[in-house]
């Protein structure tokens, strides 16, 4: 992929806006972390499932864009059993790069736009389920889109991306 084919987060936009879908865009400094967003946040502000993204690959060179909710603590070889996977890792940046179109940072669920290949597998935790609304970057961590759940998750569907559900017990022990 080269960057002439990566969208941007305007194109994003256009994308939703063409499906009449309603959405919040927040614009703010670049995000990297869980606790950098939290630092960021509206006193008070709930409700809406706010997200982190895990890129994986197994030893068969699958890929999955995990989304969980941020402050789940997944136990990766729990997950990797579920997923008929075997032994998940991170992905490197380059390979983030190639297949979502994204740096580390701004990885997250509309990144599953620029995997034209359709070669990443999306999942999401059920936990992020019974929220209204989430969070989510436009392919920048200097932006932040709210959207209706089930909104996005058809969205994505819509685009060759449908997701499996990813259940609550896959927690690391004492968890």
């Amino acid at each position: 992929m080269t960057s002439c084919d990566v969208l941007t987060p305007q194109q994003v936009y256009s994308l939703l806006d063409a499906e009449n879908l309603e959405y919040r865009v927040v614009h703010h400094k670049p995000l990297m972390t869980v606790a950098d967003a939290q630092s960021v946040r509206e006193p008070g502000e709930s409700g809406a499932g706010h997200v982190k993204n895990l890129f994986l690959k197994d030893k068969k060179e699958n890929m999955w864009l995990l989304t969980l909710g941020e402050e789940r603590v997944i136990d990766l070889k729990q997950a990797a059993r579920y997923l008929g996977a075997r032994r998940l890792s991170f992905c490197s940046a380059e390979r983030l790069y190639r297949h979502l179109g994204v740096v580390p940072g701004a990885v997250s669920p509309f990144a599953l736009l620029n995997d034209r290949a359709r070669a990443v597998r999306f999942c999401v935790d059920e936990t992020l389920l019974d929220h209204e609304l989430i969070h989510a970057h436009p392919l920048d961590n200097r932006a932040t889109v709210t959207l209706a759940r089930a909104d996005l998750l058809d969205f994505l569907a819509r685009h060759g991306h449908p997701y499996r559900e990813l259940p609550a017990d896959l927690e690391l022990p004492g968890d």
